[in-house]
């Protein structure tokens, strides 16, 4: 599994942060960071799923209020949102 965040998107409500500690709050910039992940295009970051972490994952996917996060099966399909 895989989680997408556009930073560009995010309003900085920080409920990820809440659900997954995988997000931090940058509150100088007022966006989430989705720690250990690759910028995969401008404001686009992406990071493989521990296992153990899949449900927080998709909680802090299905929280987010303006669907920044996304995320995807190993098959590369859309589960959220």
């Amino acid at each position: 599994m895989k989680v997408e965040y556009d930073e560009d998107t995010c309003i900085g409500m920080f409920q990820c942060v809440a659900e997954w500690d995988a997000f931090t709050e940058d509150k100088n910039r007022g966006k989430a960071v989705l720690e250990d992940a690759e910028e995969v295009e401008d404001g686009v970051f992406v990071r493989e799923v521990p296992e153990d972490a899949e449900l927080d994952a998709k909680f802090a996917a299905r929280t987010c209020p303006v669907d920044a996060i996304t995320v995807y099966d190993d098959d590369g399909e859309q589960l959220i949102p």
